[in-house]
């Protein structure tokens, strides 16, 4: 039982969600570093494309930019189409994707509950029934595909913003992905969450008064109020990622595993 067996993804081909920054570039480029090629998907096209082409550069891999929404049903059929036009088979589905509103509970509007719920639960759903064909084209017994819906420590405690949509879509995700799972294992389509904690993207720096921005960011200085003393990196968010993806990650199922340095042990 060497390394190389029980996490390599040499060779999979991996779809990733809201890739082209934050956790989802993160994964994205850890699949990348080890021999997967990829593909992510973002809005904004001119983003999505710039960040494959740098990814690509630096690990020499094969980046693949598919922009577009999967907040509604035309967004998620057209990118399991275009995935579907390229590839026979998926062997890692990263649903990353999410969007978040903040603002007061008397003052919350009706819009910030639908776009955060469509893009976190909704796009979730159906993108993974969307590609359920492509999925089971690369799952076997002895290596299952593997699905990964990115949720929220904020869908397990209580959040510290007033998102009053985003926690209750993130624990959707979290029981969906129970749910979706004892479903699919017995197709060899394997389901799991990762609930992450603080990390140094746009949606924490909106959250801590930034305005999205992550360059010139005290992050150091965020990062000593977690349990850790310090903010989520992409080696613990990629690296548990490829846990779930590998090997070593096939007996795992529907399970929500925190990488949040301690900050739900210790609410």
């Amino acid at each position: 039982m060497q390394l190389k067996d029980l996490f390599g993804i040499e060779g999979k081909v991996a779809l990733v969600t809201g890739g082209s920054r934050g956790i989802g570039e993160m994964i994205a480029s850890g699949f990348l570093a080890n021999g997967a090629k990829v593909y992510i998907n973002s809005r904004k096209a001119d983003v999505c494309d710039a960040t494959a082409a740098r990814l690509s550069e630096q690990y020499g891999g094969e980046c693949i930019s598919i922009p577009g929404s999967v907040a509604d049903l035309p967004g998620v059929e057209a990118l399991a189409a275009a995935v579907g036009d390229r590839e026979e088979s998926l062997h890692i589905l990263v649903n990353n994707a999410g969007a978040a509103w903040g603002a007061p509970l008397d003052e919350f509007p009706e819009s910030g509950w639908d776009k955060v719920m469509d893009t976190n639960v909704k796009g979730i759903f159906f993108l993974t029934q969307k590609l359920l064909p492509l999925l089971r084209s690369a799952a076997t017994h002895e290596d299952p595909a593997r699905v990964i819906n990115v949720g929220s420590i904020d869908g397990i405690k209580t959040p510290r913003f007033d998102n009053f949509s985003y926690g209750p879509a993130k624990a959707a995700v979290h029981h969906l992905t129970r749910q979706m799972g004892s479903h699919l294992v017995k197709q060899n389509i394997i389901l799991n969450a990762i609930a992450p904690g603080p990390f140094p993207t746009w949606m924490l720096s909106t959250g801590v008064g930034y305005g999205g921005q992550t360059e010139g960011v005290d992050w150091d200085r965020i990062g000593k109020n977690n349990p850790r003393g310090r903010l989520g990196t992409a080696e613990d968010i990629a690296g548990l990622a490829i846990f779930l993806s590998s090997r070593a990650g096939a007996f795992t199922v529907g399970e929500t595993i925190t990488c949040d340095g301690g900050s739900v042990a210790c609410s």
